[in-house]
């Protein structure tokens, strides 16, 4: 990854929605794709091993879902995560994890750009 950098990792199951995320984060120039995956294991393990700073993170994926994610990395090296997901229900659970923010599907440039704003901010005050 480049110095400087805010890495993102990319988590759902549905390649449209990995693509949609991918689209709007390669417009922003601060951002590195660490990578991406469509089920929780890899997930985990891509965590993990390359530290993201930011986890893009479906609720409903096959055989794990979000929750067990975040439930599987240990606390002090958890990303900031937002979840991204079609189903408002799990959005207390979700801030309840720590979340940094919610997005529900389908989002927009501007939701999205406001996630990052505050995403942004916060790394910046885990930094100083």
């Amino acid at each position: 990854m480049k110095p400087g950098k805010i890495t993102a990792l990319i988590v759902d199951d549905e390649a449209l929605a990995r693509r949609f995320i991918r689209r709007m984060l390669k417009e922003d120039h601060d951002v590195e794709i660490a990578g991406e995956c469509n089920d929780g294991k890899s997930a985990i393990a891509r965590i993990q091993k390359h530290k993201p700073d930011i986890v893009f993170l479906d609720v409903q994926m096959p055989a794990m879902d979000g929750f067990g994610v975040l439930e599987a990395i240990d606390p002090e090296q958890l990303p900031e995560v937002i979840f991204t997901t079609a189903y408002e229900k799990y959005a207390v659970r979700a801030f309840e994890l720590h979340a940094l923010d919610y997005l529900l599907k389908p989002f927009d440039q501007i939701r999205f750009r406001d996630a990052m704003r505050h995403a942004k901010e916060r790394l910046n005050q885990r930094q100083q």
